[in-house]
C-alpha cells in the first residue's frame, strides 16, 4: 500500500464518518469519540475564521496537552492556518519571539498551567506584540459550525515547529501536510498500529514527538490517543494501567522514569510495543520490564518532520533493541565526516524567517545536516551514536556520552545517567557523570566509579559523579531530554573547575 497525500482534514473527516463513536481521544476531563473530536475542530476552525484568520496564516497555541490543544491544532487545519506550538517552558521573550519570528496573526492560551501565570506572560508579550489576537482558552470548543472558505493542500504547511534553543533563540521548521502525516502514517506502519490500539503520548504536543508521532499516528491509523496535560511518570503509569494501553512512545529519561518509579512493581500494564528513542540498556529494559515486547528503535529530528528511520516491530527483538533502524521509504540517509545527514519528502521547508539558518541547515548537494553522529551497517541500517556537539577530547580520545551512559545504566540501582565532558588542565576534558537511582536502590558515588572502571577504558571512566534526585533544576527540556549544555555549566559551577578558555 502507497502513501496518497492529503491534508489533516481528509483523515479526520474520514474518521469521523467510519469510526464515528470509536474513541479518538481520552484526557482526564475528556473522552471524545471521532465525530465529537471532529465537532469540536470545525468549531475552533469557526472561531479562528471569525477573528478573520486565513488560509496560510499562523495560529500559536500556548497550553498543556488535552482536548483544547488538539481542537486548536486541528481546527487550524481545516481553516488553512498554520499551527504554530509554542513551548510551555518558554519565558515571555521567547514566547514573543516565537510569535514575532512566525508572524503569528493569533495566540490562543490558557491562563494557568500547572504553577504558571500564562495571563501575566500574555500581559507582558501585549505590550511588545499588540497587534497579535491574544484568545484566552476557558473552556471546549462547541457548537454547529460549518466547514467555509478554502481549505488546504497537501503540500501546505501545517506547522511551524521551533526547536528547544538551547544555546540561542529557537529556529522554527516548516512542516507540511504531507510530510508531517506521511510521517505519521510511514512510522506507524514500522510500529505496527491497530485501529483497536490505545496510545499513550508521553510527549508535549508542542513537540514534534507530541504532534506528529503520537496525535497524528493516531488520526492516520484510526487509533485512541490517551494522554495527560504534562508528564508525571506516577500518574502516567495509573493511566496506562486504567486505559489498558497498548502502545507507548518516549526516550531514554521517559522510560528510565517510569520503570524506576516507585509506583511500577504495583502496575499491572497491557503493553505491547510501541516505539523507543533510547540507547540498548533502556531498550532492554523496556522489553523485559515493560513488556513491550514490539517496541521499535527510532530516530528522528525536528527538522525531518520527525522520523527518519524506524525498525519494524517484525524485526528480530536484538535487532530492534541495538537500535538498528532503516530509513523511512523514500527517505535518504548518509553519513559524511560522521554526520547524520538525510534527504527526503520529510525534510523542512527551511527555517522561518531565518534564511541563513535555512542556509546553514543544508549541505552543497541539499542534505539536511542533523548534527547528530551514526553509523549504516551494510545492509542500510542506520544507528545514531550521539550529538556530534556532544564528543568530547580526553587527552587526544573521543569520547561520546552515551558510550559512558550505557555502562552505568548496566548497574542495577541506576535509573538514568547523563555524561558531558568537563575541562581538566592536563587532558584537556575528562568525563563527568550526574545519575539518579531506582526507587529503593542504593549505591555510593564511589561504588559507581569503581563500576565503570571495571567495564570501560580508563579515558572513559568518570572524574567527577554525582547522585541527584533529577534534572528538573539541571536542565530538563520539557519533551524529556537532557540540556548537555546546561548540565556542563552546572557541573563546572559544583566542581569549580573554571572554563576551557
Amino acid at each position: 500500500m502507497s502513501w496518497v497525500s492529503r491534508t489533516l482534514g481528509d483523515f479526520l473527516a474520514a474518521n469521523a464518518r467510519a469510526r464515528a463513536t470509536a474513541e479518538a481521544l481520552v484526557t482526564p476531563t475528556a473522552r471524545l469519540s471521532w465525530a465529537a473530536l471532529f465537532a469540536r475542530a470545525r468549531a475552533a476552525a469557526a472561531d479562528i475564521r471569525a477573528r478573520g484568520i486565513g488560509r496560510g496564516e499562523r495560529v500559536a497555541i500556548l497550553m498543556g496537552n488535552g482536548e483544547a490543544w488538539l481542537s486548536l491544532f486541528y481546527g487550524a487545519a481545516l481553516a488553512g492556518a498554520v499551527t504554530v506550538p509554542v513551548n510551555t517552558r518558554f519565558k515571555p521573550r521567547e514566547i514573543a519571539f516565537c510569535l514575532r519570528q512566525s508572524e503569528a496573526s493569533a495566540l490562543y492560551y490558557v491562563e494557568r498551567f500547572l504553577e504558571i501565570d500564562f495571563a501575566a506572560m500574555v500581559e507582558e508579550v501585549r505590550r511588545e506584540l499588540p497587534a497579535v489576537r491574544y484568545v484566552p482558552v476557558r473552556g471546549a470548543f462547541e457548537g454547529d459550525a460549518r466547514d467555509e472558505g478554502p481549505g488546504p493542500s497537501p503540500s501546505d504547511l501545517l506547522l511551524i515547529q521551533f526547536t528547544s534553543g538551547t544555546t540561542a533563540y529557537p529556529k522554527g521548521a516548516m512542516l507540511t501536510h504531507d510530510s508531517m502525516l506521511r510521517n505519521a502514517w510511514e512510522a506507524g506502519r514500522r510500529f505496527g498500529v491497530r485501529p483497536d490500539d490505545r496510545y499513550f503520548n508521553t510527549r508535549p504536543f508542542f513537540h514534534v514527538g507530541g504532534s506528529t508521532l503520537s496525535a497524528l499516528v493516531a488520526l492516520v491509523h484510526g487509533c485512541t490517543l490517551v494522554t495527560l496535560p504534562t508528564f508525571e511518570a506516577g500518574a502516567a503509569l495509573e493511566t496506562m494501567e486504567r486505559e489498558r494501553c497498548t502502545l507507548v512512545s518516549g526516550n531514554d529519561t521517559i522510560f528510565q522514569m517510569l520503570i524506576g518509579h516507585a509506583d511500577f512493581p504495583k502496575r499491572r500494564l497491557a503493553l505491547r510495543g510501541g516505539w523507543a528513542a533510547a540507547g540498548p540498556q533502556t531498550m532492554r529494559r523496556i522489553v523485559e520490564s515493560l513488556g513491550a515486547r514490539e517496541i521499535c528503535a527510532a530516530y528522528g529530528l525536528s527538522e525531518a518532520s520527525p522520523n527518519v528511520a524506524m525498525s519494524d516491530w517484525r524485526d528480530p527483538l536484538e535487532v530492534r533493541i541495538q537500535g538498528l533502524a532503516p530509513p523511512l521509504p523514500g527517505v535518504e540517509v548518509r553519513i559524511r565526516d560522521g554526520e547524520i545527514q538525510v534527504r527526503g519528502w520529510n525534510v523542512m521547508r527551511g527555517y522561518c524567517g531565518n534564511p541563513e539558518a535555512s542556509a546553514a541547515a543544508f549541505t552543497e548537494d541539499g542534505w539536511l545536516r542533523t548534527g547528530d553522529a551514526g553509523e549504516l551497517t551494510a545492509d542500510g541500517r542506520l544507528r545514531m551514536t550521539g550529538r556530534l556537539k556532544d564528543v568530547f577530547r580526553v587527552g587526544g580520545e573521543n569520547v561520546a556520552p552515551a558510550e559512558v551512559e550505557e555502562v552505568l545504566l548496566a548497574h542495577p540501582a541506576v535509573e538514568t545517567a547523563q555524561v558531558v565532558g568537563v575541562p581538566d588542565s592536563r587532558l584537556g576534558e575528562v568525563p563527568c557523570a550526574y545519575v539518579t537511582l531506582r526507587a529503593g536502590a542504593s549505591a555510593t558515588e564511589e561504588e559507581l566509579v569503581a563500576f565503570v572502571r571495571a567495564r570501560a577504558a580508563n579515558f572513559r571512566v568518570p572524574r567527577y559523579l554525582r547522585i541527584v534526585s533529577g534534572f528538573d533544576e539541571i536542565g530538563m527540556t520539557a519533551s524529556g531530554k537532557v540540556q548537555k549544555a546546561r548540565l556542563r555549566e552546572h557541573a563546572i559551577r559544583e566542581f569549580g573547575l573554571g572554563t576551557t578558555g
